[in-house]
C-alpha cells in the first residue's frame, strides 16, 4: 500500500479510523483487514479478559494470549491437513469461545469461514457443504457430529469434520473425524516447523478477500451464500466506531447465532475492534439468567427477546401486590413523559427529571436490576422491525433502546439511530460511508463499503441484487425524511394487494399487535383478498398465567389455544389495535397457530422470525376458514 492510498485519520477514544468513509481502503489503527487488527489487539492487550464462558457453574475468564494461541494453532493445524488461501471451513455450534478461535484461525489463514445453524436439519447442512464446497467441518458435540453422520455419503468433498467435545466419544473412530485436541496438536507440530507462518499468512491479507460466507435463511427458496469481504467487514466497523463509539470497558452477552451476520458483528468483531469483553451465554434458554448474571454494558438483540422482556416484567407486575401495581403503573407513566424528551436527545424538564429519579429510585432501578439491564448504556434492536410503543417503553423505564437496520448483503448494518438523535418509528440515517436512495417503486437502495461482491457461486442472483453503478437493492420499502433518517414500511414481496386494489405494508398491524404481552408473533393475510385476517402466535408464558388466573381449564398448548375466554382475550387486542387503522387496514377475522413453533421447524428463522410464505403454506387450512 502506499500512502497515497492511506486516508486520513480521525482518533474516536484512542482508536484511528478513517477521517471519509465514503470510499476506502478502511484502516483501523493502521491495519485494513481482520486478521492484521485481530493479531494487534492479541499483542496489546496480552492477559486482559478477552471473554468469559461457564464451566460447571462457574465463569471463567480467557485472554487475549489464548484467544491468539487457539487461533493460531487452529489455522496452523488446518494448514497441516491442506487448507489453502479460499478454501472454506463450517462451523456447526452453539456460540462459544471455540467458535471464535475457528473464525479467527481460518480468516488467518486465509480461509474463509462459513457458519451453519445447529437447528438445521441433516439435508440442510449438506446442501450448505455442498454449495459452499467446504473442505473442513468444525462440530460442536456428538449431537452435531450425528447431524455429519447421517450424510456423509452426500458430502463427499469434506477433508476432515473437527469435533469440539469428546463427551460420549471416546471410543468413537472414523477415518474423517478428529478432535480438536487433534487439531492443536497438529497446528502445535507445524508452529515447531513454521513458526512465523500464521503471521506471514495474515500480513499476505487483503481487503478485497473473502473472510465469510453469510447464508440467507432461506425464507424463498434455496438459502443463497453472500460472501463477505475483509474490506466489508473493516467499512462496517469503521462506521461502528463513529456511530457507537464502543469503550474498552463495554461487557456485552453472545447469544444470538454467530453464523447471523449481526451477532458476528457485534461479539467477533467489535469487540476485537474495540478492545471490550464478550461472554457467552450458557444456551439459548438460559440467556435471561445469564443476563442477570453479566449484567452487559451494551447489549443488540433481535425484537423477539425485547419483546420476551417486556412480556416478563408484564407477568411479574400481575403477580404484585396492589401496591406494587399502582407504583409500576404511576413510573411509567412518568417515565413515558420523560421518554418523550429523551428519545430525541432533549433535556426533559427540571421537575418532570426529579419525578422520575424518584420513581426510579423507588421502582424502575429494581426493575432494570431484576432482568440485567441495570448498568446498560446503549442498547440495541435489529435484524426485524420493532414496535415504537415498545421502544418508548423501554425509554421510559430507562433502558436507551435504539434501533436500526441492515442485511446480510450490507454486513449487517445500514443504518441506525444515536441517543444524541433518534427519531421514532425510523431506523436512522445511513451508517458514515453509506449512502441511501429509495427506487420509484420504493425500494430502498444502498452503496458503499460494506455492499457485499455478491453471492457464492451464484452470478445470476447476483445480478439481480445490484443496480448498475454499484447500488445493492435491499427488497425493503420505505422512505427517508428531510434529515436522511429512514423509515422501513415493508418487505416488497410482503406487499398486501387487496382485492379492491388497496396496497397495505403488513408489519405496522404486525407490531401493533406483538406489543401486547399476550401475543408473541402476528402475521397478516389479505392479498388478493377482499378484507384482512391475521395468524396469531400467543406468549404461551404469559396466556398461562392469564389462564391460571382466570381459572380457565387446559391441559396442552393447543386447549390453551381452543379456550373461549383466551379467544376473547386475543379478539379485544386486536379490536384495539384496529383503532389505530384505517377500515381497509383493520382485520376481519384470526385463528390461532395452536402449535409451539421453534427454530427447528420451517415457519420460524433461526433468529425467531416467522417465514411468512411457511406460515401460510403449512396453515392454509386456517386461512381458509377466514374467508368461508
Amino acid at each position: 500500500m502506499n500512502n497515497s492510498s492511506i486516508p486520513a485519520q480521525n482518533t474516536i477514544d484512542g482508536i484511528s479510523v478513517n477521517a471519509d468513509l465514503s470510499q476506502g481502503p478502511f484502516i483501523i489503527d493502521g491495519c485494513d483487514t481482520i486478521p492484521k487488527l485481530f493479531s494487534k489487539r492479541c499483542k496489546e492487550l496480552t492477559t486482559r479478559t478477552a471473554h468469559r464462558e461457564k464451566d460447571m457453574g462457574i465463569w471463567k475468564s480467557y485472554t487475549w494470549d489464548d484467544y491468539y494461541k487457539n487461533a493460531q494453532l487452529i489455522g496452523l493445524g488446518l494448514k497441516s491437513l491442506g487448507l489453502e488461501r479460499g478454501d472454506v471451513a463450517s462451523i456447526l455450534s452453539e456460540d462459544n469461545k471455540e467458535w471464535l478461535y475457528c473464525d479467527m484461525g481460518v480468516q488467518g489463514m486465509g480461509g474463509i469461514a462459513s457458519g451453519i445453524y445447529t437447528t438445521d436439519s441433516p439435508n440442510q447442512c449438506a446442501y450448505l457443504i455442498n454449495d459452499s464446497g467446504t473442505k473442513f467441518l468444525f462440530v460442536e458435540n456428538d449431537e452435531m457430529l450425528d447431524k455429519y453422520l447421517e450424510i456423509k455419503k452426500e458430502v463427499p468433498g469434506l477433508t476432515k469434520v473437527i469435533v469440539f467435545d469428546t463427551d460420549g466419544l471416546h471410543d468413537f473412530e472414523d477415518d474423517k473425524v478428529i478432535f480438536m485436541s487433534d487439531l492443536l496438536d497438529l497446528g502445535a507440530e507445524q508452529l515447531k516447523a513454521t513458526p512465523d507462518l500464521f503471521e506471514q499468512e495474515i500480513a499476505k491479507s487483503q481487503p478485497q478477500d473473502i473472510g465469510l460466507l453469510i447464508y440467507t435463511s432461506g425464507t424463498t427458496g434455496k438459502p443463497k451464500g453472500a460472501m463477505v469481504s475483509q474490506q466489508n467487514i473493516m467499512a462496517t466497523q469503521s462506521a461502528i466506531l463513529y456511530a457507537f463509539k464502543p469503550e474498552m470497558s463495554d461487557e456485552q452477552l453472545c447469544f444470538l447465532p454467530l453464523c447471523h451476520v449481526l451477532e458476528r458483528n457485534t461479539s467477533v468483531y467489535t469487540p476485537i475492534i474495540g478492545k471490550s469483553t464478550v461472554n457467552f451465554a450458557e444456551s439459548t434458554e438460559t440467556v435471561f439468567d445469564n443476563m442477570q448474571e453479566v449484567s452487559p454494558t451494551i447489549f443488540t438483540a433481535v425484537p423477539r427477546v425485547w419483546e420476551k422482556i417486556y412480556s416478563g416484567i408484564s407477568l411479574l407486575i400481575s403477580d404484585g401486590t396492589s401496591l406494587g401495581k399502582l407504583a409500576y403503573k404511576m413510573a411509567i407513566a412518568t417515565g413515558l413523559k420523560r421518554a418523550e424528551y429523551t428519545i430525541e436527545g432533549k433535556q426533559a424538564p427540571a421537575l418532570l427529571n426529579l419525578k422520575f429519579k424518584f420513581w426510579d429510585l423507588l421502582v424502575l432501578r429494581n426493575l432494570r436490576r431484576m432482568v440485567g439491564l441495570s448498568r446498560m448504556r446503549q442498547a440495541t434492536s435489529g435484524a426485524a422491525p420493532i414496535s415504537p410503543e415498545l421502544l418508548k417503553w423501554y425509554h421510559a423505564i430507562g433502558v436507551p433502546l435504539i434501533e436500526g437496520y441492515g442485511m446480510t448483503e450490507g454486513c449487517g448494518l445500514t443504518s441506525v439511530n444515536s441517543l444524541a438523535g433518534n427519531k421514532l418509528g425510523t431506523v436512522g440515517p445511513a451508517i458514515p460511508g453509506t449512502t441511501l436512495r429509495i427506487a420509484d417503486d420504493g425500494e430502498i437502495q444502498m452503496s458503499g463499503g460494506n455492499v457485499f461482491p455478491g453471492y457464492w457461486n451464484n452470478p445470476e442472483k447476483t445480478a439481480e441484487t445490484m443496480c448498475d453503478g454499484g447500488w445493492l437493492r435491499t427488497g425493503d420499502v420505505g422512505s427517508l425524511d428531510s434529515d436522511g433518517y429512514l423509515t422501513i414500511t415493508g418487505r416488497l414481496k410482503d406487499i398486501i394487494i387487496t382485492a379492491g386494489g388497496k396496497n397495505i405494508t403488513p408489519s405496522e398491524i404486525e407490531n401493533k399487535l406483538k406489543f401486547s404481552p399476550f401475543i408473541s408473533d402476528a402475521v397478516v393475510i389479505g392479498d388478493r383478498r377482499k378484507y384482512l385476517t391475521c395468524l396469531i402466535m400467543i406468549d404461551q408464558e404469559n396466556v398461562e398465567k392469564f389462564a391460571q388466573n382466570k381459572r380457565i381449564p387446559f391441559n396442552n398448548y393447543a386447549s390453551l389455544c381452543a379456550a373461549s375466554e383466551v379467544q376473547d382475550l386475543v379478539r379485544g387486542i386486536v379490536d384495539e389495535a384496529n383503532k389505530a387503522f384505517a377500515r381497509v387496514e383493520q382485520i376481519k377475522d384470526f385463528r390461532l397457530i395452536d402449535v409451539l413453533l421453534t427454530a427447528e421447524d420451517e415457519e420460524l428463522t433461526a433468529t425467531m422470525k416467522l417465514k411468512r410464505g411457511y406460515v401460510e403454506k403449512a396453515h392454509v387450512g386456517l386461512i381458509d376458514q377466514m374467508y368461508k
